[in-house]
């Protein structure tokens, strides 16, 4: 996780998360697949982390900017396996025609856990990066597999290289009201 991505952003992407990073006054946190040799320039999602110590205040500023409702930002619940810790936060997946940006937003208080854990799947094995780039191809060009499956083999991939094959638990919580 770090706060230059290390594939390149299109033109828009990059217009989009520099301003946000402007309006919020805040890092933002690239990780996943950005982050990896396996990332598809235009096609892949741009994952995007934000830490904060005002979650509300933060999804209230994150709605105007992104011109986005209320009841698109998901609350959720992550269990860190390694760590057994709880961590709650929100997610939005932005989406336009030409590209697809994940947002989190956690407190401050979790940063380094959620950190650490999202390095582990940095720096992955060539064979896992091989697997990984097969998958994206069968997905994003030959359109083999359906959103659902090339989602769900992505999981298990992960879970085996960084919990030995135990999948995280990540849920989206009922209660998405941002108040």
């Amino acid at each position: 996780m770090n706060t230059t991505p290390k594939n390149k952003l299109t033109l828009e992407e990059s217009k989009l998360l520099n301003g946000l990073r402007q309006y919020l006054d805040v890092e933002l946190y690239y990780y996943g697949s950005i982050q990896r040799n396996d990332y598809i320039t235009g096609k892949s999602d741009v994952d995007v982390a934000i830490f904060t110590d005002n979650e509300k205040s933060m999804l209230i500023k994150m709605q105007h900017y992104l011109n986005v409702p209320r009841d698109k930002f998901k609350k959720v619940l992550w269990k860190l396996k390694k760590k057994n810790t709880l961590i709650y936060g929100y997610k939005i997946k932005y989406e336009t025609t030409t590209m697809r940006i994940e947002f989190a937003i956690y407190n401050e208080k979790s940063k380094d856990d959620i950190i650490e854990f999202q390095n582990n799947g940095i720096i992955i094995p060539p064979y896992i990066s091989w697997v990984l780039n097969i998958l994206k191809i069968i997905y994003y060009q030959l359109h083999m597999i359906s959103l659902s499956n090339y989602s769900y083999l992505k999981e298990k991939i992960f879970a085996f290289i960084r919990n030995d094959g135990k999948e995280e638990q990540f849920i989206v919580l009922r209660d998405t009201k941002v108040r």
